[in-house]
């Protein structure tokens, strides 16, 4: 309904949001106290204190990007924080003068000081600095500060800036966002395997996005030497629908080892930048969220090491490529990690924009942009895999299909599992639950009505899904008639799932359809019979936030501003597809909705 404004309560979407824009501000998730704040940055747990540390580019000064210093929280547990109402980095020194963008912490003894904390980060001189300008030299170096009393107060050591600037010989996009952790399999770790790599992300001008290497002395993090870049992926790799445009210059490029039993693989998760827009699955693609979106993404590669380094050139690249996958779909960027001692776990953080709301809301809303959720990334591992609901298996590019004995016709599944942290449950103390369980469902989905009274709410349902199905999933109401209505749906003919939002203002908000590939896979049990798995829905919702998990290898997140406060039931159903006959279209094996979360 292009041009048309529904109302409710007497009042246009356009105008009751215009009144009340505040009410989407968020309240379990990691915020500024005010104004625009974007990255993650400078995450990390401190044993000395027992508290985790995480910190955010924020403008203390407005609601537009610009003077980005660093905020701070810290938690005990990642789900109930204290946010820090003044930043503790902000742009003071000649390095830094124009920001202190995106970096790292490092919780260990720094420069003789035990126990201290070092955030490591872009110290800015110049600006505007963006990959489709001319690289200006200097503009961004790599700096430190010091805390000796768990966070409170920083100092900027001496040194800074440590380095000054990108490796003379290469002409780059960008260099920024460092990034220490260790690499079993780097090229130096076969000899000194507590080798420390540093990352710094950004890419080679016509050439390829990348991430620039370097050995770092774990005595002194002020010591990198430069050792080659990563990868070579050229210019705008797009692998296919399942991996996305890999871009021309990635930012917060963060390398990990993720294992499964005996099973490693490495992975690189980054944001990339300068992305061709991604093909449409549905005809209507003007309608596509990301359409109306900057030209970026957030992806996963997993990489292969090149082995030993075998000379003193730095031009060769120390990984190859292997498989590649999306790892938010959504309005999510800046993606930052963390391994966490306490659960021998890596937890990441994104930022979650706010570019799907005109500047004239996102002003009077008086905030801009905030943190995902905690998310657990690990080694995903399918054993027995037979096939795909449609595509080939060889043809789905985030997934590392290894081929099972001969004979057998099946195959080994690698790819990256992403989960929300088990300690959100946490959230859950004080909600109204609610349970479902073995519900057949059909296109009149009103036996499965479930009441809901809040805007913050999570919900985890699960569903068997007959070759007859055409479309199952779970409908958000926002009206008590339910005409407004978010829907999240899985179409197995196209293998995709989708995030329809309810179309409010088509110049105020941009609530084009999500959409995912995403597929479910048959494997051979015990007994030799092929059984596909269940359809997984994993959602939390927090007043204008959803983050969808699916099968904890799809995920989207995105914004629904919607003008009414609180949402009012949920419905579960299915489609079969026209002309089909047989068993129903999909039964809801169980669901758990928890209504009203908070800490």
């Amino acid at each position: 309904m292009h041009g048309l404004t529904h109302e409710v309560n007497g009042l246009s979407h356009e105008e009751k949001s215009l009144r009340n824009p505040s009410q989407w501000r968020p309240s379990f998730h990691v915020m500024a106290p005010a104004g625009w704040m974007n990255d993650p940055n400078g995450l990390g747990y401190d044993p000395k204190t027992s508290l985790y540390h995480l910190c955010f580019q924020w403008n203390p000064h407005g609601n537009d990007w610009g003077n980005i210093s660093w905020g701070h929280a810290i938690s005990p547990d990642l789900v109930s924080w204290a946010i820090s109402t003044d930043p503790i980095l902000t742009p003071a020194t000649k390095y830094d003068r124009l920001g202190v963008f995106t970096g790292c912490l490092q919780a260990t003894d720094a420069f003789g000081q035990p126990g201290a904390l070092t955030a490591i980060y872009t110290s800015v001189s110049h600006l505007p600095i963006r990959y489709t300008l001319p690289y200006t030299l200097g503009s961004e170096s790599l700096s430190l500060a010091v805390s000796q009393d768990g966070g409170k107060t920083w100092e900027r050591q001496t040194c800074n800036p440590f380095l000054t600037g990108p490796p003379p010989h290469l002409n780059v996009t960008g260099w920024r966002d460092p990034f220490i952790t260790t690499w079993a399999e780097g090229p130096l770790s076969k000899h000194t395997p507590s080798t420390l790599y540093g990352f710094v992300s950004g890419g080679i001008s016509k050439k390829t996005p990348t991430v620039f290497v370097y050995t770092v002395q774990a005595t002194d993090l002020s010591k990198w030497e430069f050792i080659g870049p990563l990868i070579d992926v050229g210019l705008n790799l797009h692998p296919s629908r399942w991996s996305g445009d890999y871009g021309l210059n990635w930012e917060v490029a963060n390398l990990m080892t993720l294992t499964n039993d005996t099973t490693s693989r490495d992975f690189i998760i980054m944001g990339a930048e300068g992305c061709v827009p991604f093909e449409s699955s549905n005809q209507d693609a003007a309608q596509e969220a990301r359409r109306r979106r900057e030209p970026r993404g957030q992806f996963w590669i997993s990489v292969t090491s090149n082995g030993e380094k075998q000379s003193t050139s730095t031009d060769g690249a120390l990984a190859s490529y292997a498989f590649s996958g999306i790892f938010d779909h959504g309005c999510y960027y800046a993606a930052n990690s963390f391994y966490d001692p306490q659960t021998s776990q890596r937890i990441v953080y994104g930022w979650i924009t706010e570019e799907d709301l005109s500047n004239t809301l996102r002003h009077r809303q008086g905030f801009s942009g905030l943190l995902s959720l905690p998310r657990v990334v690990g080694l995903m591992t399918t054993r027995n895999v037979k096939k795909a609901r449609i595509s080939e298996l060889s043809s789905i590019t985030s997934i590392e299909a290894v081929p099972d004995a001969p004979g057998t016709g099946t195959f080994t599944i690698h790819t990256m599992k992403i989960n929300p942290d088990s300690r959100l449950a946490r959230l859950r103390q004080s909600a109204r639950e609610s349970h479902l369980a073995d519900v057949a469902l059909s296109t009149s989905p009103s036996q499965s009505a479930m009441l809901l009274g809040t805007s913050k709410w999570e919900i985890d349902a699960e569903f068997s899904v007959s070759r007859s199905c055409a479309r199952v999933g779970i409908r958000i109401l926002h009206t008590h008639d339910g005409q407004d209505c978010t829907t999240l749906s899985w179409d197995p003919r196209s293998e995709t799932f989708e995030i329809h939002r309810p179309l409010i203002d088509d110049t105020e908000v941009n609530h084009g359809y999500e959409t995912a590939p995403h597929t479910l896979f048959t494997c051979l049990n015990e007994r030799g019979d092929e059984v596909e798995e269940t359809l997984r829905v994993h959602a939390f919702f927090d007043s204008s936030v959803l983050e969808v998990f699916v099968n904890d290898r799809t995920v989207i997140s995105t914004r629904i501003y919607h003008p009414e406060a609180n949402c009012f039931g949920l419905l579960f159903f299915a489609e079969s597809d026209a002309g089909v006959d047989g068993d129903q279209p999909a039964v809801l094996v169980r669901a758990s909705i928890w209504d009203g979360l908070g800490v």
